[in-house]
């Protein structure tokens, strides 16, 4: 039997935070990956780093909440590229 090897990854370090305290880091890459997104699309591969970058980072809870407030159009950042 072949075994499954399974590659965890998680963000890579962003100079722009050297601090332990992430929240600014992940909350960074979810407004990056959105404006990449409404710039390029979601198949843009590049996008895609930043989506690694705040699922591994952020509470599943918080971005859940800002997924809804972008639907709901009270997010309070501009999403524009």
């Amino acid at each position: 039997m072949a075994e499954n090897t399974y590659v965890l990854q998680t963000a890579g370090f962003d100079a722009r935070f050297p601090n332990q305290n992430q929240t600014k880091h992940w909350s960074q890459n979810f407004v990056d990956y959105h404006k990449c997104v409404n710039a390029k699309g979601e198949d843009f591969a590049p996008c895609q780093q930043f989506k690694k970058a705040f699922r591994a980072l952020c509470p599943n809870e918080w971005a859940a909440k800002w997924e809804e407030q972008i639907e709901a159009g009270t997010f309070p950042a501009s999403l524009k590229p």
